[in-house]
């Protein structure tokens, strides 16, 4: 038995660890001028984005996704109980999610996007509170003072409470320690935080946005979040919806593909894959049969990765990497899909206050093309392992009990009919010391490597760390293979005074390996 190939790597550009690595040598049996072929496992935005990187490089690509459609954890299907195409939950974006834009853009999809700038925040009873960018006159208020004013003047929020929220941004203009073991809801009991800014803001705004609980949040993703939401720009803190179903999206990244002489081969389940030295060769072993390729990227779900590891060849560090896919832990997200009778609100979405519901999106203002009299509203529940456990019949009727506190209207509405989807590995966890469970792009075995939104990106669980990954992947083999590129997009740029924070900012990321530093810089008026 041969014994197992290991990969020595050392980092290109020391200010930026999380960038792509590459191999001391040109990959096994590979030419920098020969044909080669990627096989790309896992048809999620992580495996999309490295895909599409690698056939724009001008390598054939074969797209491996084991269901019948592109997204992964942000798809959509037709759901048999209503006969309607739902997402399986409602994602967004945001103006500093710049390689999920890039994405969009390179698959030709991102007019696709609907962008807002303001959030309509509502307690029960109907009162509402505006979030969102201010001018002076015919002036934008520079960062990160644009969102003060409206922050002032928002009923949601008591004298105190803007206090300590003023108190918190304040401390977080200072780098935070990368290596802080500090987690975000004893940060907020140091930093004095009342209970209604506790539950208005750093409970429901930012645990919405890490999908977790406060007292299991890393301080240094909670400060990221912060950062690019709330201060560097008034655009970075814009809010992007899709305006068509999920994998209809996606089916920009198909396309492009194909153009490309590469492929999507769905409904294709890997079960194992084996590697040759003498040929230099990964053998996919799927449920439909075998595929071939020299380059091999591993685009799954944490949970999915460890499911492959005994069928994987043995290679120095595979038990390492388990180890890592051990700690990870998974965080639910619920929706509740309700079509009405009649018109409900004329909001396109909302942050519902003090109630199990965290937010509401119209989609019928969203996506327009739906035809119907009435409404179609999805209501999302973040990290509620609680709601979670509910029968569907007691989540419903308690998303509707509460919908009506916020939206009289439904009081006189017919419920016509109703979905609830629980996607209970929706994200991993953040807690303290996760970065060292984070792996790179390169992986134990040869001519393999990583992706996913649970590697090393220096972001937390969303689409712009998938879409990292996947650019971060395609880099490693472009450089490993003699080609080297630049897939990954840059951070947007702070603006307004947030400009002379940049020095805190390079303190902040260079502690966390890289963490937004040592790429090309990235305008501010940069849309996805």
């Amino acid at each position: 038995m041969r014994s197992p190939a290991v990969c020595t790597v050392r980092i290109l550009d020391p200010r930026n660890a999380f960038r792509a690595k590459r191999l001391e040598e040109p990959l096994s049996g590979l030419q920098s001028n020969s044909e080669k072929t990627v096989t790309v496992v896992g048809g999620g935005v992580a495996g999309m984005s490295a895909a599409c990187a690698l056939a724009e490089a001008g390598l054939r690509v074969q797209l491996v996704e084991r269901r019948g459609y592109l997204g992964g954890r942000a798809s959509s299907y037709r759901h048999p109980g209503v006969d309607e195409v739902i997402d399986n939950c409602q994602h967004v974006l945001f103006g500093c999610c710049t390689n999920l834009s890039g994405f969009y853009h390179r698959i030709g999809v991102a007019e696709k996007i609907q962008w807002t700038s303001e959030m309509t925040m509502i307690e029960p009873g109907g009162c509402r509170s505006l979030l969102g960018p201010s001018r002076l006159g015919p002036f934008e208020l520079p960062a990160p003072l644009h969102a003060l004013p409206k922050l002032l003047t928002a009923s949601a929020f008591t004298l105190a409470d803007k206090l300590a929220l003023a108190r918190a941004f304040s401390a977080l203009l200072r780098p935070v320690p990368s290596d802080s073991a500090e987690s975000l809801g004893s940060w907020l009991h140091r930093h004095k935080q009342t209970e209604g800014a506790l539950n208005h803001f750093w409970r429901l705004v930012i645990a919405s946005a890490l999908n977790a609980d406060i007292d299991a949040i890393a301080l240094p993703y909670a400060a990221k979040v912060i950062r690019e939401l709330f201060m560097n720009s008034a655009f970075a803190g814009s809010m992007g919806m899709s305006t068509v179903p999920l994998s209809e999206l996606y089916a920009g990244a198909e396309e492009f593909l194909k153009r490309r002489g590469s492929e999507v081969l769905f409904n294709t389940n890997v079960e194992a894959a084996e590697w040759d030295e003498e040929s230099a060769q990964w053998t996919i072993n799927t449920r439909t049969g075998t595929l071939m390729s020299g380059l091999l990227v591993l685009a799954l779900p944490f949970e999915a990765t460890a499911r492959l590891l005994p069928n994987m060849p043995p290679a120095a560090g595979a038990e390492a990497l388990g180890a890592q896919l051990e700690r990870h832990r998974h965080w639910p997200i619920c929706s509740v899909h309700l079509w009405f009778d009649r018109e409900i609100t004329t909001l396109d979405h909302a942050v519902l206050l003090d109630r199990e519901l965290h937010w509401m999106y119209n989609k019928s203002r969203l996506q327009p093309w739906r035809k119907g009299k009435g409404s179609y509203l999805e209501l999302v529940v973040s990290a509620s392992r609680s709601f979670a456990a509910l029968e569907r019949n007691d989540a419903i009727a308690l998303a509707v009990s509460e919908l009506a506190e916020f939206f009289p209207a439904v009081a006189a509405a017919k419920l016509e009919k109703a979905a609830l989807i629980k996607e209970v590995r929706a994200t991993f966890g953040v807690p303290p010391g996760i970065d060292a469970a984070r792996p790179s792009a390169v992986s134990p075995w040869p001519n393999c490597f990583l992706a996913g939104d649970w590697t090393a990106t220096g972001w937390p669980s969303t689409m712009e760390s998938a879409a990292r990954s996947g650019h971060l992947a395609a880099e490693a083999i472009c450089n490993a293979t003699g080609d080297p590129r630049s897939f990954l997009d840059a951070d947007l740029k702070p603006t307004g005074l947030m400009r002379w924070m940049r020095a805190g900012n390079r303190e902040q990321g260079s502690g966390n390996r890289g963490q937004g530093t040592g790429v090309r810089e990235q305008g501010s008026g940069s849309r996805e």
